[in-house]
């Protein structure tokens, strides 16, 4: 009875707020509805990311040890070191995107400026070179470096653009839905198609079958981006009044307990999606010894991951978002765990268990941005300052170090167990790859899961946070209260 009472008041509460949203969104001169047009231009972006996100992740390391000719240990290295060093970037571009002024806002010129460089980049980090072992670690390192600094200053700009399409909740709901959908799409797409493009495109030849095949992506992801260019607009504007202070948005995000949470939670969990989706080509070709189902494998998860996000909406309604996310990481774990136990002729089951991991993951993606915004809700509720782009910004150096770590623990793990590229494996070895895809993302999976036991911002708390801050818009002098730690 008394929990009955509690959701009334929740959403009493909320109804509250998005009036008082709706109010301030009338008085700003910003529409309160968004377009169709609008809302899959801006998500459709995020299918053009894809094209590269989905290809480093999944395929990058098999690239660099089955063609580009380096030794695991080596790719390991690339991959974890570059992203260790490139993961201070994305705070010093959010910091610059928030600072840029054109007559096309803040955000969206980058889509523009950053395509042909990014496209460029794709196709150098998948080119292989007429050098020597170490010309060609160092040719490696460059370009890969290369192409993770032009994503980054793109993809920071481009999350932040979310936040200036419109201040009305529902439609930041939606417009970040629909972006996902869009994400799984390319996911999916990039996962079926890019073995069939090397094979065609490089008629036996894989070094020109890689080239080719990055063009193709980046071709694509360059008018996908302008897509998003020309159907959105920025209609939110800070006060021209407003003094920044980088130091001390730094400083506020550092003092802020749940989005540290955060950080780890998603630093495990990408730990989880990177070794399970990098592994699977060496799963294939060397265990199951089918390396032509990768081709269906991996698309079968980003389609579970889909519907698992369009249902988030509905899952919401009956669970707090904290519980939620633990639900799910907790049987991420338990179902990673069971693939160790499947015989390599059982391929139907190998199918079912990833379509249920991408239904248990692929609500992970929403839930975590909208928890991502709650953390930004309770930083200015606690210190009166507000750095969203910052927190986005920051939020992506945990992505950038769950793959730098990915990579480092395959490349060891490899080495560690004598993997010899494109011959027969010990059973050794193929013990060892299929820990990769199982027991090992169950442990970051359950990691993940014992991160988000401390955070503290259920649905009641951000409740009464989102409340205060209402009341201070709307006038009033609105105390810091000392319920949330």
């Amino acid at each position: 009875m008394r929990s009955g009472k509690r959701r009334k008041a929740a959403r009493f509460h909320d109804l509250t707020i998005q009036a008082v949203a709706l109010t301030e969104h009338h008085h700003s001169g910003v529409t309160t509805g968004l377009s169709w047009r609008e809302k899959l231009g801006y998500g459709i972006a995020d299918a053009g990311f894809n094209f590269y996100w989905t290809n480093i992740a999944t395929f990058l390391m098999i690239f660099y040890t089955d063609v580009f000719g380096i030794t695991a240990a080596a790719a390991g290295s690339v991959l974890s070191a570059t992203k260790l060093v490139t993961a201070i970037i994305p705070p010093i571009v959010g910091a610059l995107a928030d600072r840029t002024r054109t007559r096309f806002g803040k955000f969206r010129p980058y889509l523009v400026w950053m395509a042909l460089p990014l496209a460029v980049s794709g196709v150098l980090t998948y080119t292989t070179p007429d050098l020597g072992d170490g010309g060609k670690l160092i040719y490696a390192y460059g370009t890969y470096f290369f192409m993770v600094l032009c994503y980054t200053a793109m993809n920071i700009p481009y999350n932040a653009l979310s936040g200036v399409i419109t201040n009305v909740p529902q439609e930041r709901t939606s417009i970040n839905s629909v972006r996902f959908i869009c994400a799984f799409g390319g996911s999916t797409l990039v996962t079926a198609a890019t073995p069939f493009l090397v094979q065609w495109l490089g008629r036996g030849n894989d070094r020109l079958g890689w080239q080719l095949t990055m063009a193709c992506w980046g071709v694509a992801a360059s008018g996908l981006f302008m897509v998003t260019f020309f159907n959105t607009r920025e209609r939110i504007e800070p006060p021209p009044t407003q003094k920044t202070n980088v130091r001390q948005d730094l400083m506020d995000l550092v003092k802020n307990g749940p989005w540290w949470v955060l950080f780890f939670m998603a630093l495990f969990t990408m730990m989880t999606v990177t070794l399970r989706s990098g592994s699977a080509a060496y799963y294939f070709k060397y265990y199951v010894q089918r390396p032509d189902l990768l081709a269906g494998f991996l698309p079968a998860y980003m389609i579970g991951a889909a519907v698992g996000a369009s249902l988030t909406p509905l899952l919401t309604r009956f669970l707090d978002k904290r519980r939620l996310l633990m639900i799910l990481l907790g049987t991420t774990g338990i179902l990673s765990m069971a693939l160790f136990f499947i015989p390599k002729d059982q391929i139907v089951w190998m199918f079912a268990l990833q379509i249920a991991i991408g239904l248990a993951l692929g609500p992970k993606a929403p839930l975590t941005f909208a928890m991502y915004a709650d953390t930004a809700d309770y930083n200015e509720w606690r210190t009166g300052r507000r750095a969203t782009a910052m927190t986005f910004a920051a939020a992506t150096f945990s992505q950038k170090l769950g793959i730098a770590l990915t990579a480092l623990v395959m490349g060891f793990v490899l080495t560690a167990l004598g993997y010899v590229a494109n011959v027969p494996q010990t059973e050794k070895s193929q013990s060892g790859i299929v820990l990769l895809i199982s027991m090992l993302p169950a442990v970051f999976a359950f990691l993940a899961f014992a991160a988000v036991l401390f955070y503290k911002l259920d649905n009641q708390t951000m409740t009464q946070v989102r409340t205060d801050l209402a009341a201070r818009k709307g006038g009033a002098t609105g105390a810091h209260t000392s319920s949330v730690a």
